[in-house]
């Protein structure tokens, strides 16, 4: 059986904890490589992946990439575009952390420059597979829900006190900000759910002193076929929502709580295939219906493993890539129209 080796860019919470693991599980996958300066960082690379290649600067793999198979960034956000250019002008595939790029303009030229080297390129939205996600689709694609009217989603947490990371004192030239860490996520699930947009509107506010981007948002998309997606990503919300409302002509659907899988990889736990992986206790599981009957709904388990299970089965067995990088692109313009009509206050066009 053919193996991937794998080059991880960048060994923080994306690299160590979603990415490493993750293609760690996939059988034709392996961590061949990890670029990081920090000396900690690579201490525990080289603990968690034995035999791995760790280098303190990604123009090493790029000059000489003989024995890289497919190169992941997981670096800041303002550096996914000039590495991912690197990585495909050497000629390597890359999967790109979201968000994809800080600019639409940076994400068109990263595909364009995919087209024209002939690798393989696609973009780490990991919540497409998030169980709770899965579990809407489902339930809008066989019409249990009648005609979706709308569509309610949200990333919301108590964090009163900052951090300090660059998430929280960059810029918007950086990729900072809720907005582009939260709504990468938000905005993507709701466009592959319902299609494209017609308009964009959009709050932004900056919540906590210490901070110098926005930590608490709201976005509304109108779809061109009907459906309005009313989006909330919040850092200061003491009480949380729902993390998806539905509703549509014939019933609606609500679920509380978050996907645990990613909970299961910040404690160290593996999609190992010995044990039960992404499930939701029945007490946790969303309802259906409409007034005044519901009935729960088993949450489907979540499946981030299937990403790279996809990203393999394109590189070797010509299968496509398993998030088309032109939807990180859409998702990108909508973000950038989001800043524009909280910045005027008004709806914009798409």
């Amino acid at each position: 059986m053919s193996i991937l080796d794998v080059a991880v860019l960048g060994y923080g919470l994306a690299g160590s904890v979603f990415h490493a693991p993750l293609i760690a599980a996939e059988p034709r996958m392996r961590v061949a490589a990890v670029v990081t300066s920090a000396a900690e960082r690579a201490e525990r690379a080289r603990a968690e992946h034995p035999g791995v290649r760790v280098v303190p600067h990604a123009e090493e793999l790029f000059t000489a990439p003989r024995g890289i198979d497919l190169v992941v960034i997981a670096t800041p956000n303002r550096t996914h575009a000039p590495l991912a250019r690197q990585a495909l002008e050497a000629g390597l595939p890359v999967v790109v952390d979201k968000p994809f790029a800080v600019t639409a303009d940076d994400a068109e030229d990263l595909v364009a420059c995919a087209e024209r080297t002939g690798s393989a390129l696609s973009v780490f939205q990991n919540r497409r597979w998030d169980g709770d996600f899965r579990t809407v689709r489902e339930l809008v694609e066989t019409g249990k829900l009648g005609r979706v009217r709308r569509f309610e989603s949200r990333f919301e947490r108590w964090r009163p006190v900052p951090k300090g990371g660059w998430r929280e004192v960059g810029t918007d030239e950086e990729g900072a900000g809720i907005l582009f860490d939260l709504g990468s996520h938000l905005v993507d699930q709701a466009v592959s759910l319902f299609g494209p947009v017609a308009s964009v509107y959009c709050e932004l506010d900056r919540r906590r002193e210490g901070i110098t981007t926005d930590d608490d948002a709201f976005v509304a998309l109108t779809h061109t076929g009907g459906v309005r997606s009313h989006l909330w990503m919040s850092a200061v919300a003491p009480h949380l929502g729902p993390r998806f409302r539905v509703l549509g002509s014939e019933a609606g659907y609500v679920t509380y709580g978050l996907d645990p899988q990613e909970d299961a990889l910040r404690s160290g736990r593996r999609p190992d295939g010995d044990s039960p992986w992404g499930t939701v206790d029945a007490d946790r599981w969303g309802v259906l219906g409409a007034e005044p009957d519901f009935v729960p709904v088993p949450t489907a388990p979540g499946a981030y493993p299937a990403f790279y299970a996809a990203m393999a089965a394109a590189l070797l067995d010509g299968a496509p890539v398993p998030v088309d990088p032109r939807d990180a692109v859409t998702t990108l313009r909508l973000l950038t129209k989001a800043r524009e009509s909280a910045a005027r206050g008004v709806t914009v066009t798409a």
